[in-house]
């Protein structure tokens, strides 16, 4: 430890996560945001009066609190800021209408769409109730995972009538400035309103570690929750999008602004 009085001292796991949480709090080296912390051999290797049982509870504390954030196969790390997704200021047209991007109205360094993937399918029976499409006709799909520092915080899917996609850039895996959204307007169908649907849940296994060549985000498998977050984006009474999205709910804060009266 570093304060000498703790010497020879045994810890609970209450006094241990009290010693790291007075570190986290006050920024000593090693224990700033976004810093990886040691390893449950290195505590007790390192750490004065403290067992790896002890050590263990004390992350599991901390983790609880929100002081502390853990990446399957990486390890334990000082929480770093979260993201804040803001509505529904992301989503209006003073954004994605002078060709910003929805996620840059989110953060001064916002997540990165990787692993983009466009193309027809069947959607699920919901999907294609809300977009009024046929059972068994096609769509287009466009799928992302999105990265922040190296690491995996979202998978979107997002689905959309082939009428208004064929020929235009949501083909496209760069959908150009403003993306989907703008796109939309140039054919007159541009969002005028949106439904957000939300729940916490634990994550599927193919969330966690992949599936079918895509990578997952990486949770750890006992303890994570993800935010599942059904968009549809209406333009009028049409809706021209429904988007399926998975949010690492350590990585991220939802934001709600609106007035009083609606």
């Amino acid at each position: 430890m570093d304060n000498a009085s703790d010497r020879g001292k045994k810890h609970s796991a209450e006094t241990f996560a009290a010693e790291l949480r007075r570190r986290i709090e006050a920024r000593v080296t090693g224990y700033e945001a976004g810093a990886k912390l040691p390893t449950l051999r290195e505590f007790v290797a390192n750490e004065e009066g403290v067992a790896r049982g002890v050590a263990e509870k004390a992350i599991d504390r901390l983790r609880a609190e929100g002081l502390i954030e853990s990446r399957r196969g990486s390890g334990s790390y000082v929480r770093a800021s979260r993201i804040p997704r803001t509505s529904p200021g992301r989503l209006s047209p003073k954004q994605w209408g002078h060709g910003l991007s929805i996620q840059a109205h989110d953060a001064a360094n916002p997540p990165k769409a990787v692993d983009v993937e466009v193309g027809d399918v069947v959607p699920p029976t919901h999907v294609a109730e809300a977009l009024g499409v046929p059972p068994g006709e096609v769509v287009l799909l466009r799928y992302r995972r999105y990265v922040r520092d190296r690491r995996s915080v979202q998978l979107a899917t997002a689905y959309l009538p082939t009428e208004l996609t064929r020929g235009t850039r949501i083909e496209h895996t760069d959908t150009g400035p403003g993306g989907t959204f703008a796109r939309l307007d140039e054919q007159g169908f541009g969002p005028t309103r949106f439904v957000e649907r939300v729940i916490s849940r634990a994550p599927t296994p193919a969330e966690i570690d992949g599936q079918e060549g895509r990578e997952g985000l990486g949770l750890r498998r006992e303890g994570g929750l993800v935010f599942e977050i059904t968009r549809f984006a209406y333009a009028g009474d049409r809706c021209v999008e429904v988007s399926l999205m998975v949010l690492d709910a350590e990585a991220y804060e939802l934001v709600y602004a609106f007035p009083a009266e609606v």
